[in-house]
C-alpha cells in the first residue's frame, strides 16, 4: 500500500518563500496565545484574592454571630 495516498494534504514547496506567510501567522497566533494565557492568569489571581476576602468576611461574621448567641460570662 502506498503511504502517499494516505496523506494527500502534505505539501512541501520548492520555493521556500512560501513558508513566510505561514511563519508570520504562526508568530501572530503564538503572541495572541501568550497574551490570552497571561490575561487568564491575572484574572484568575484577582478572583482568587476576591474569594479569599469573601471567605474571611464570612468567617468573621460567623464568629460574631457565634459570640452573640453564646456570650462568655
Amino acid at each position: 500500500m502506498k503511504f502517499v495516498l494516505l496523506m494527500p494534504f502534505l505539501y512541501f514547496p520548492e520555493d521556500k518563500s512560501e513558508y513566510i506567510p505561514a511563519a508570520i501567522s504562526f508568530v501572530i497566533f503564538m503572541i495572541l496565545m501568550a497574551l490570552t494565557f497571561r490575561w487568564i492568569l491575572r484574572k484568575s489571581k484577582r478572583q482568587e484574592e476576591e474569594t479569599k476576602e469573601l471567605e474571611q468576611r464570612i468567617l468573621k461574621e460567623r464568629e460574631l454571630n457565634k459570640n452573640q448567641e453564646h456570650p462568655v460570662d
